[in-house]
């Protein structure tokens, strides 16, 4: 995976270089980090025990194109309103959280007189995913304005696609603390689901997800901003959390993963 990703930074690097040659345009750089709240088939689904305590930490890189100024003559390129409300985010990510069942199928009162219940509550796991991909990103107000006004705001809203590798680890300590001894684990994780041989797997894999956000930017000086945004990430896989019940015996299962990023950031423009 490093081959991959350190392949594909140099091919965005020179796509840029050649971009920027022929079209011209500023570049940003950045730091992001924040809580993230990974919904998963740990737990229950909108319920509060389940949110809080299913959350990991995220930090990323960040690069802009900014098209409404050129850092190659110093100056603002044509005014149109693409240049001066769009940007292109290209983004390396790396998330990891640790997963737990919470909720109403393991409240004390069924701990207390059911062996499932425990099955249930002592099989613990984790996740970590790393994403790379790009978002445009509209700014409703002028960015020129923005760029221009030390002490302002930019909200902004936007959309992208990312490819995301995987690494789950699902662990139970019921019982000897074997995975593959079927008296260790709840039933419905045990039913052979979407071409593996149980509910839960602990391989790597890689898939597509969507990402949105919402956030503003803060003009700490006339190089520099402050970033905040709330992120939501939707996997086109059940397999990101290595559980997946068998989706038509359990439709309540059915749901692929996906999280919610709040990330706080520094950007930094280039000359």
């Amino acid at each position: 995976m490093t081959k991959f990703l350190s392949l594909t930074a140099l091919l965005l690097i020179g796509s840029i270089n050649s971009m920027q040659a022929q079209f011209g345009f500023s570049h940003e750089i950045g730091l992001i980090a924040g809580p993230v709240a990974f919904q998963s088939d740990y737990g229950v689904r909108h319920d509060f025990e389940t949110n809080a305590g299913n959350t990991g930490i995220g930090v990323g890189l960040i690069h802009y194109l900014n098209f409404s100024y050129r850092a190659d003559c110093n100056c603002y390129t044509p005014e149109n309103y693409f240049n001066d409300h769009f940007k292109l985010r290209t983004e390396l990510s790396y998330n990891k959280t640790k997963l737990n069942h919470f909720g109403e199928w393991v409240t004390p009162e069924k701990l207390a007189v059911s062996e499932n219940a425990r099955k249930l509550k002592q099989m613990t796991g984790s996740t970590a995913v790393t994403n790379i991909g790009m978002q445009l990103e509209y700014f409703p107000l002028s960015i020129r304005d923005f760029t221009a006004s030390t002490g302002s705001y930019a909200p902004f809203i936007s959309l992208g696609a990312q490819y995301s590798f995987f690494s789950p680890k699902v662990e139970t300590s019921y019982g000897d603390g074997n995975l593959l001894n079927p008296d260790n684990i709840y039933p419905k994780y045990w039913t052979p689901s979407e071409g593996k041989k149980h509910g839960f797997s602990n391989d790597k894999g890689t898939t597509w997800s969507v990402v949105g956000s919402v956030g503003t930017r803060y003009k700490l000086n006339p190089l520099s901003d402050l970033i905040v945004d709330l992120r939501w990430q939707y996997y086109f896989s059940n397999w990101v959390d290595g559980l997946n019940p068998n989706p038509n015996l359990y439709p309540e299962n059915k749901s692929n993963d996906w999280n919610v990023w709040l990330n706080f950031g520094y950007i930094y423009y280039l000359d």
